[in-house]
């Protein structure tokens, strides 16, 4: 079943509680996801001179200083981490490929879970209550964040299938819903245009397929509305960007949605429930989102 929840704060001041704000939406969505939960916060952008990745170690007591000191002396470059709970967010002077590449091909223990200049993906198993609690989530600042709790009907509940998924520098999604083409979608993007995937995850399939569309040159908007006729089967999906934030559903639009907008922010929910509590909510426009329609603000717009 799952719950998505989405918020983009158009109002700067509200920025340094985009954690309260968001804590409340994802705790809502506990009845359609108790297996595991995930979120994705946009703060603290490095620009173009220092990238970050986020990291997870399945064993405790990781030593996230002495993997900064190794990250330091061997590229070179100025490097410091910031852990949380199992995951810690990695950052250094130079480019989120280089700092990828690095974690991935020297520490095999531990599985990246986002990259870029502002994007930081945090998930796990268990309620979403406490998933988010382990995070700090309540006490993050930021301009966005989009999340998801899962009812595992289709794979292992394991941290690394949990939502959201990022495949591109900033670019993460969560989906409620099934794809039917994506193991052949999955060959394709993997084989003849070199996108990576690390589960075997419908969802992570879909932001493959828009991080190829976008580096071919496509908007977020532009690549989902190519994904409306390349992206079989039935979806909602709210994605995130560096500085945008976008919401579709497939042209059947057989899953649930309901989006708010006010001066201030813009959300998207399974359930109006995770709204209810927003500031000035009542003062909203709500709405069901359209089939088939791509609903974007900021940067994606």
């Amino acid at each position: 079943m799952c719950g998505i929840v989405g918020l983009y704060l158009k109002n700067p001041a509200l920025r340094p509680h985009l954690g309260r704000l968001f804590a409340p939406m994802m705790g809502e969505m506990t009845e359609r996801g108790p297996d595991s939960a995930g979120f994705a916060v946009y703060r603290e952008d490095g620009g173009r001179e220092r990238a970050k990745v986020t990291i997870c170690s399945s064993a405790p007591g990781y030593d996230w200083a002495g993997l900064a000191e190794r990250a330091g002396c061997e590229l070179g470059v100025e490097a410091a981490v910031e852990p949380a709970s199992n995951h810690a967010v990695l950052s250094a002077a130079t480019d989120s490929a280089t700092l990828r590449d690095w974690v991935e091909a020297g520490h095999p223990e531990l599985s990246v879970t986002s990259s870029g200049a502002a994007l930081e993906i945090y998930k796990d198993v268990g309620l979403p209550a406490d998933v988010l609690e382990r995070f700090g989530v309540s006490q993050m600042a930021g301009s966005h964040m989009i999340g998801h709790t899962r009812m595992a009907t289709e794979s292992a509940v394991t941290t690394e299938g949990a939502h959201p998924f990022n495949t591109g520098d900033d670019l993460c999604l969560v989906h409620n819903g099934s794809l039917s083409n994506h193991h052949r979608l999955r060959d394709w993007l993997r084989d003849r245009q070199g996108v990576r995937f690390r589960t075997d995850n419908d969802t992570e399939v879909a932001a493959g397929y828009l991080t190829w569309r976008i580096g071919e040159g496509a908007s977020i908007a532009e690549a989902l509305e190519a994904g409306i006729r390349d992206l079989d089967g039935f979806y909602t999906f709210a994605v995130g960007t560096r500085d945008g934030f976008s919401v579709l559903r497939d042209p059947i639009a057989c899953k649930p949605a309901v989006m708010a907008e006010n001066d201030d922010w813009v959300a998207m929910a399974s359930e109006f429930r995770a709204l209810a509590r927003l500031p000035d909510v009542e003062a909203a426009s709500v709405w069901e989102p359209e089939p088939g329609r791509v609903y974007s603000w900021g940067g994606g717009a």
